[in-house]
């Protein structure tokens, strides 16, 4: 795959950013070495290779999955004026069309 002057033209405009000729020929250098790059990365063979979950090999001290505080929400919203059929009302912050 190749990336032509057009094609980070035309990103640009879809971005609305504005770009000097320079700049694009220079993305268009940059983005064709990523892709490249990418090409090089597909022909690794890492069939053999084991995956990890992180870079130490060390045993996750994890806690034991257990309820430890009892349900307080009725406790809780008695706090506020501002509770409906056992939810919390907030104010609209996305409106639909």
């Amino acid at each position: 795959m190749t990336i032509s002057l057009n094609d980070v033209k035309k990103v640009a405009k879809l971005a609305s950013l504005r770009i000097t000729e320079q700049e694009a020929h220079r993305y268009v250098e940059n983005l064709q070495g990523i892709l490249e790059l990418a090409k090089q990365l597909k022909t690794v063979d890492i069939e053999s290779i084991q995956p990890i979950t992180h870079c130490i090999d060390l045993p996750q001290h994890l806690r034991v999955d257990q309820v430890t505080e009892s349900n307080q929400r009725d406790r809780l919203q008695q706090l506020t004026e501002y509770v409906q059929s056992g939810l919390y009302c907030v104010p609209l912050v996305i409106e639909s069309r």
